[in-house]
């Protein structure tokens, strides 16, 4: 499975709000395959992280994580998912849903992390 693009919800994929970077970053490593690319204390306690060449970024900056997160397109939506389960995660996958954004169809899931960030991982309906 590939991510093709990241797209946050609100403002800004590299500063997604969590309130402790070190316990958040297990689970992007472990559960959903993300490497760690860097981190830094200045001017918050922040991380990169990186799959498929897309990267976002996690901050302890003081928003509120469950009004946050990123839609990933992917190249196959059914490989994320069992990628996903077969590395462990069980209980933050929803069922498969079709969502229409403008004239496109998507098939999605979504997981939310245990830092409260909400993702949705999608692929393009023909």
């Amino acid at each position: 499975m590939q991510i093709k693009n990241a797209y946050p919800y609100k403002d800004d994929k590299m500063n997604l709000p969590v309130a402790d970077v070190e316990e958040a970053i297990p689970f992007y490593q472990n559960f959903l395959g993300f490497t760690l690319v860097s981190r830094n204390n200045d001017p918050v306690p922040s991380a990169i992280l990186e799959k498929s060449g897309i990267q976002i970024g996690l901050a302890e900056n003081g928003s509120d994580p469950s009004q946050e997160g990123c839609f990933f397109e992917v190249d196959n939506v059914e490989e994320a998912f069992t990628e996903f389960k077969s590395q462990g995660l069980k209980k933050e996958i929803s069922d498969f849903d079709i969502q229409k954004y403008g004239d496109t169809s998507w098939r999605v899931f979504f997981i939310v992390a245990p830092d409260g960030l909400c993702y949705c991982f999608g692929e393009k309906q023909q």
